[in-house]
């Protein structure tokens, strides 16, 4: 059986996708799977065993100029490569308009998604041939394991879900052999950051234990602030620019993780590494991490500020 999956964004959506492989790997023998990702996470799907072929589409950058002559073409050859395999089954776990109408639609195969009640965007259904009612009151993890068993035909196993990547990393974890932790500090809106100040507190806690601390980054406004928090510290070190791959393998390594909600928190549940995420004004319950040794403190007030060093140096410690 070869099945099509339509899951584009974001890392932590894209991540959260890998279990129901597992899944359905272990449910039906020989399965393989192609699978349709926004380009900037084209890395991803390519570490789980059960994915043949990774099809990139670049839905956010075409948006921009869509009638531009360059994305006129790489739309037809997505569009091309798109429909070069017949699929026995192809699955739509994005559940949005934009997707439905400009992937799903193409692709060449029964078409499944969840019903008008259960997707994000309930007219997303309309493109699908098998509509399946997926409960709204469970992980995002959870409803994508129950969705892919619907769509391929078995019972959705009761243990906890398996993103089955680790090994992928096990013999290209950092070279570094001493122990270090990782602070994931960079996130998307300005209410789940942690203060500066917070970090560098945690840092100097920190310092008796003799861990050093790595700093990854993406954007140089993240850079700028990775060396802030570094700055007067000799046990931290700012990683030069990785790629996503690269960060994994820094993780992979690591005897421990901090962050905030951010994509890399979910690639870190992924890696089985043990990790603190720092939760605001979002809710871990659905979205949070998903796996071994995850841990949340959420902030008592919403605000950011009211989650102190202390409180994370005492789930550190506990972690370690």
């Amino acid at each position: 059986m070869h099945v099509l999956i339509v899951k584009t964004s974001s890392m932590g959506d894209v991540l959260h996708t890998l279990p129901a492989l597992t899944d359905a790997m272990q449910a039906i023998p020989g399965i393989r799977f192609d699978w349709v990702v926004e380009e900037n996470f084209a890395q991803i799907p390519g570490w789980h065993p059960a994915v043949d072929k990774v099809l990139p589409v670049a839905i956010r950058r075409w948006r921009k100029h869509w009638f531009g002559s360059q994305q006129r073409e790489e739309r037809v050859r997505f569009k091309r490569d798109l429909q070069s395999r017949q699929y026995d089954v192809v699955i739509d776990a994005q559940g949005l308009i934009k997707s439905a109408a400009l992937v799903t639609r193409l692709a060449r195969g029964v078409k499944h998604g969840q019903d008008s009640r259960s997707a994000r965007e309930p007219f997303a259904s309309w493109w699908y041939d098998q509509r399946h009612e997926i409960d709204k009151k469970q992980h995002a993890v959870e409803r994508t394991r129950e969705l892919f068993a619907k769509s391929l035909g078995y019972e959705k196993p009761q243990t906890q879900g398996d993103y089955a990547i680790a090994a992928h990393f096990l013999q290209a974890v950092s070279q570094d052999t001493r122990p270090y932790l990782v602070f994931l500090h960079a996130t998307t809106r300005d209410n789940k950051h942690w203060p500066e100040s917070h970090w560098r507190e945690l840092i100097g806690l920190l310092q008796p234990s003799g861990l050093r601390i790595k700093l990854p980054w993406g954007a140089e406004h993240e850079h700028q602030r990775a060396q802030r928090l570094a700055e007067g510290f000799d046990s931290v070190e700012v990683l030069p620019k990785l790629t996503l791959e690269a960060v994994a393998r820094e993780l992979a390594g690591a005897r421990a993780i901090v962050s905030v909600d951010t994509g890399l928190s979910h690639l870190t549940a992924a890696l089985d590494r043990p990790n603190i995420t720092l939760y605001g004004p979002t809710d871990p319950g659905l979205i949070g991490g998903y796996g071994q040794n995850q841990q949340a403190i959420k902030a008592s007030s919403g605000s950011m500020d009211s989650i102190s060093a202390e409180d994370v140096l005492v789930k550190l410690r506990e972690l370690l």
